[in-house]
């Protein structure tokens, strides 16, 4: 399904957003960080808006089907990245994979077949598996939304937040803290393995011993598997414990470790966390740490969005800004990828590409509250500086 073409700031908005939008312009600049840590050319606009021969970027996106809704909130996104960009040069060409791999492929090759040189999307890791063969064959780079590791490369990114990002950023965090042995309960699939395998590298790395690890079956019993955990570590217990788990399956297996380790470790989590406030009920939960996209960065991108739109976004409508935005960046300059390399603004954070088709976030810390509300402990550390 091919719809209409969004360009900037004519085409990609309808009149009744334009004074909206352009109210947001003032402010933004006005807000803008005087002496930043990192570069943000991706969402600032050119001091020259003439007009240029346009390059395409097709948006693969879920617009009919189920995640319909999901996806208008991103084409929103992506169309708000295109208007702070300013860049008329470049158009846009949404079309609707219907949340399906069969759709995305088509999806990618009637976009390619009108003229775009580079994609963002697709959705899911089915629908970028789907996508990629395509794009590799047009040599036009995928942007996709997906956090699946294992499809990046060649031309594609993953943008979305890996288990490898979080569970380095908690190992440092926690080493930081002055945590010394570090244990993992996780599920045993395709999450908790990535979350042992980045501990076990990152750990030694450290100056650290390696990792104590309990992957479990993913329906099995957390609570028995917290105690086998408890039986490795032996009677010095453990300083801290990544807890691969979410909802009730974290606070259970949380409480059985408390119990069964001599002292109470410090407990990390996962970004998941940051969406579920019954955490808190489980008191050895309480102050424990995970990972997430930094606050204040994602506040401005909301309120951005609400202004335009007049609904607030849905979280993976950040990433479709991102994605939007790196895919528009690699026309604009000419090279023919996005900018690798560089550490740029996105909506929820500093961004830094790799030559490995890998996306690492600068990520904050958060503590689970007795109020339900995330508390930051930690700010967001720029991707790629040194001791990140």
């Amino acid at each position: 399904m091919s719809l209409q073409s969004c360009s900037a700031p004519r085409a990609g908005f309808p009149r009744r957003w334009l004074p909206a939008l352009l109210l947001l312009l003032s402010p933004l600049a006005a807000c803008a960080p005087q002496a930043p840590r990192y570069a943000a050319p991706v969402f600032v606009a050119p001091a020259a808006m003439q007009e240029a021969p346009r390059g395409r970027v097709g948006l693969l996106l879920p617009l009919s089907g189920a995640n319909r809704q999901l996806g208008q909130a991103m084409l929103n996104a992506s169309q708000l990245a295109l208007f702070d960009q300013g860049d008329r040069s470049i158009e846009f060409l949404p079309k609707d994979t219907s949340g399906t791999a069969n759709g995305a492929a088509e999806a990618a090759r009637s976009a390619i077949a009108e003229g775009a040189r580079a994609l963002a999307g697709p959705l899911t890791l089915g629908e970028t598996a789907a996508a990629a063969g395509p794009a590799r064959a047009a040599r036009a780079p995928l942007i996709a939304f997906t956090s699946d590791a294992a499809q990046a490369g060649g031309g594609v990114w993953v943008l979305g937040m890996t288990p490898t990002e979080q569970a380095e950023r908690m190992a440092g965090a926690a080493a930081m803290d002055g945590a010394r042995r570090i244990g993992l309960l996780a599920p045993d699939d395709e999450f908790g393995r990535r979350l042992a395998a980045a501990l076990r590298t990152r750990l030694p790395a450290l100056g650290l011993p390696p990792p104590f690890v309990q992957l479990h079956p993913r329906l099995g019993d957390s609570a028995q598997a917290a105690r086998t955990l408890a039986e490795q570590a032996g009677p010095e217990g453990l300083d801290a414990v990544l807890l691969g788990l979410g909802g009730e399956r974290a606070r259970t297996a949380a409480a059985a470790l408390a119990a069964a380790l001599p002292t109470r470790p410090r407990f990390l989590g996962i970004a998941t966390w940051g969406t579920d406030p019954g955490l808190a009920q489980e008191p050895a939960l309480v102050d424990a740490w995970f990972p997430g996209p930094d606050p204040a960065i994602r506040a401005q991108f909301d309120s951005r969005y609400q202004a335009a739109f007049g609904e607030r976004p849905p979280p993976l409508a950040g990433i479709a800004y991102d994605a939007a935005a790196l895919a528009s960046r690699s026309l604009r300059d000419g090279i023919g990828s996005p900018p690798v390399g560089e550490a740029l603004l996105g909506a929820d954070g500093p961004i830094r590409l790799t030559p490995d088709g890998l996306a690492q976030r600068g990520l904050a810390i958060f503590a689970v509250d007795p109020s339900g509300e995330p508390r930051l402990i930690q700010p967001a550390p720029v991707p790629g500086a040194p001791g990140t």
